[in-house]
């Protein structure tokens, strides 16, 4: 269940990150356009859960750092195990 949460939300986070992108160079938004204006119920909603969609990608962070340290001994988002040469 919390690896379909996670394939979701990351895939949420890389459309936000399109979207935010096509606003920056191009100011087109692209969910508005898509469900009719960024006031749209619906796009609100695509909004919201982009946003939770990051706050669940950013808590996942540690899970990812804990598991990387794990499986490697050395973890290159926190530095923590082993240094190569050691």
């Amino acid at each position: 269940m919390k690896r379909c949460i996670s394939v979701c939300a990351y895939f949420l986070v890389v459309i936000g990150a399109l979207n935010w992108g096509l606003w920056g160079f191009f100011q087109f938004d692209f969910v508005a356009w898509l469900f009719g204006g960024n006031t749209a119920w619906i796009s609100r909603v695509v909004y919201s859960l982009i946003g939770l969609s990051g706050l669940w990608c950013l808590g996942s962070i540690g899970r990812c750092c804990k598991a990387m340290c794990a499986k490697t001994g050395t973890c290159p988002t926190c530095g923590s195990g082993k240094k190569e040469g050691q």
